[in-house]
């Protein structure tokens, strides 16, 4: 999955240009940039791709169809406009070369990138090309009217090269055709490092960065509550919470592990129960939280609160059909589902809804977790959707899992007013005290964000420090290996163990990584091959609808495999975070969204957490200052015993 400069692209860009960015971003490898309209004094092409074995590439996007080109040559084309007239505009070959060359006059007043002997002395010492891609016309359109013979074929990228969903897509076939949109060859290819990569973006700008005012921490020493609440027990507190929460909007914010999901299944619960009619939608912004929390709902609802709730349950049994007034949703499936709507749409939703010219389903309750994750936008739409009769809106957060500051508040960002009638969890019940204090030393260690911990009162709370109870574990194992394959046989080894000696099931145990591949290799082939080859059943979890939810096992307990990106919300008894090398990623400027991927990863873990790698980063220093720390205590215990 390549890394995108917008993450997200603008509301109003174009569908081909949508589906362009989409389909770049999942198929490209992890260590290319891909920028969208980047600005270069003055200059916007549509598309800069930069790689390490690829060097750079611009394209231009057309959304031409067949029935618009009136007469094309190689310099000029001849178009049926919009309103019936004619228009004549620049070949888009020559509008991708022109692009370059404006793109390549801008790097050459970079030293770092000139070349300084040979054939080449005084120009760029990368590999630099141009293409074209035409979102509405197939290979088929471009060889019925000779359009190749205008613009080379290797130059033109069409619909159903771009496009995952037509049967003559092919991913290795769209990397090798962007690796083709070269004029001039070189038989030894220029591999860029991190520093040309690096050189290269600070002329792309602007790109999206959080400036966050760093404050030394203030040096308080974290009082661990000590709580006799078990993981049991964590079920009734937050079941009591949801009790008491009190109707009308509603917002929670807790540390990782504090049972907020849980707060909100045993909210929509209640509300279902007490209120039959009620349309209630619970919404959450990855597929498989989504079908976590739609298991824990049915399993609740599954659980008599009292006498007549046992009598329901046991009618239903009889034949009765279960009250269905619940609906589970990630937001993209519920925005498709609900409105036949994409994110583009949004805008325009909000618009009509404003000027009350527009009919969209009503709930009288909404309930939404990882709140996060959801963009301004979207909370104001769902708060048109809001029954205004109830206004039962109830928001769950943990702004130190967010990889983003919010701009300003809630209220000014989408009209919802939480004032007064917010809630803080503090305590964190899933992980050990080991595991919790491990985590939170880290963030503390490397987050920007430190003016935003609060301590003691929750005015104004963005981070909060979590407290512990009093569950003990082992220390979270930290392995510095020799490579990659290392790591992983040294993950299976504890798999091994921990399923043969303590019965801890495989569908309870999961092997996290940052980025599937890079240029050279893909670290997800090695897993598979591993796990294969050692005859280990797994799945792995996928957070897009179209992704295919692979399975190397067929039965139904299987080691979980996956990007830290989908598994927030969820947790496992075991969790082995490998490849962490690559954290920070090298080419993600904002340091701060890497600090909280790392700490999403550590707070999954149930009771064991291992952490390998075998190369150096910001973070992997950090964790051998860890073990030389560790190792220096017991030393000095040896000592004094």
């Amino acid at each position: 999955m390549a890394y995108m400069v917008p993450e997200v692209i603008r509301t109003s860009a174009a569908t081909g240009e949508r589906l362009l960015f989409r389909t770049l971003k999942d198929h490209l490898p992890s260590d290319y940039v891909v920028y969208f309209e980047p600005e270069i004094q003055g200059s916007r092409p549509d598309f800069v791709i930069i790689g390490p074995d690829l060097g750079l590439v611009v394209l231009v996007v057309k959304d031409y169809t067949r029935s618009a080109l009136f007469e094309v040559d190689r310099e000029e084309w001849l178009l049926h406009g919009s309103g019936g007239q004619m228009e004549t505009v620049k070949s888009p070959y020559q509008q991708a070369r022109e692009g370059l060359r404006h793109v390549v006059s801008q790097l050459k007043k970079d030293d770092s990138l000139i070349s300084r002997e040979g054939k080449m002395q005084g120009q760029l010492k990368l590999p630099h090309g141009f293409g074209t891609v035409f979102t509405r016309m197939k290979q088929k359109d471009f060889i019925e009217y000779s359009l190749y013979d205008v613009i080379s074929q290797p130059f033109v990228l069409c619909r159903d090269e771009i496009d995952p969903e037509d049967d003559g897509f092919s991913a290795d076939g769209l990397i090798e055709k962007i690796h083709g949109m070269f004029t001039e060859w070189s038989r030894k290819r220029y591999i860029l490092s991190h520093e040309d990569i690096r050189s290269i973006r600070n002329h792309l700008i602007p790109e999206m960065r959080i400036s966050a005012e760093f404050r030394q921490p203030a040096k308080h020493q974290e009082q661990f509550v000590l709580s006799l609440h078990n993981m049991k027990m964590m079920d009734v507190h937050q079941e009591n919470i949801a009790k008491h929460i009190g109707d009308r909007h509603r917002l929670i914010r807790g540390v990782a592990g504090s049972g907020k999901t849980l707060v909100l299944a045993s909210r929509a619960k209640l509300l279902a129960n007490h209120y039959p009619d009620w349309k209630i939608l619970v919404l959450c912004s990855s597929i498989a939280l989504s079908q976590s929390l739609q298991r824990m709902i049915d399993r609740m609802m599954d659980e008599p609160e009292d006498l007549l709730d046992w009598i329901r349950l046991e009618e239903q049994k009889d034949g009765k059909p279960r009250q269905q007034n619940v609906e589970v949703y990630n937001f993209h499936e519920w925005l498709k589902k609900a409105l036949n709507a994409r994110d583009t749409d949004i805008p325009a939703l909000i618009g009509k809804l404003e000027k009350k010219e527009a009919i969209l389903p009503a709930y009288e309750a909404i309930l939404i977790d990882e709140g996060q994750d959801f963009q301004p936008e979207w909370l104001k739409l769902l708060s048109y959707l809001l029954n205004p009769a109830t206004q039962n809106l109830l928001l769950v957060e943990d702004r130190a899992q967010s990889f983003f500051k919010r701009k300003s508040s809630l209220l000014q960002d989408t009209g919802l007013d939480f004032r007064g009638r917010s809630r803080v969890l503090s305590i964190n019940y899933r992980n050990t005290a080991q595991i919790a204090q491990f985590a939170w030393d880290f963030y503390q260690r490397h987050s920007l964000l430190q003016n935003r911990v609060q301590y003691g009162s929750a005015k104004g709370v963005e981070i909060i420090p979590p407290q512990s109870t009093r569950r003990n574990g082992q220390e979270p194992g930290v392995q510095r290996c020799g490579s990659f394959q290392e790591e992983l046989r040294g993950a299976l080894e504890h798999i091994r163990y921990l399923h043969s000696e303590y019965k801890v099931p495989y569908s309870e145990m999961v092997i996290l990584y940052r980025v599937k591949n890079n240029y050279y290799s893909s670290y997800t082939d090695t897993i598979r091959r591993t796990l294969k080859g050692q005859g280990l059943p797994f799945h792995w979890i996928a957070d897009h609808a179209d992704s295919h939810q692979e399975s190397g096992s067929t039965g139904g307990d299987a080691i979980n495999v996956s990007d830290i990106d989908s598994v927030k919300g969820l947790d496992f008894r075991a969790v082995f975070i490998v490849n962490v090398e690559n954290m920070p990623f090298s080419l993600v400027e904002v340091e701060e969204r890497e600090v909280s991927l790392f700490y999403i990863a550590m707070t999954r873990a149930l009771e064991w957490l291992y952490i390998s790698y075998s190369g150096d980063s910001k973070f992997t220093l950090y964790l051998d200052e860890v073990q030389q720390q560790r190792q220096e205590q017991k030393h000095s215990e040896k000592k004094m015993g």
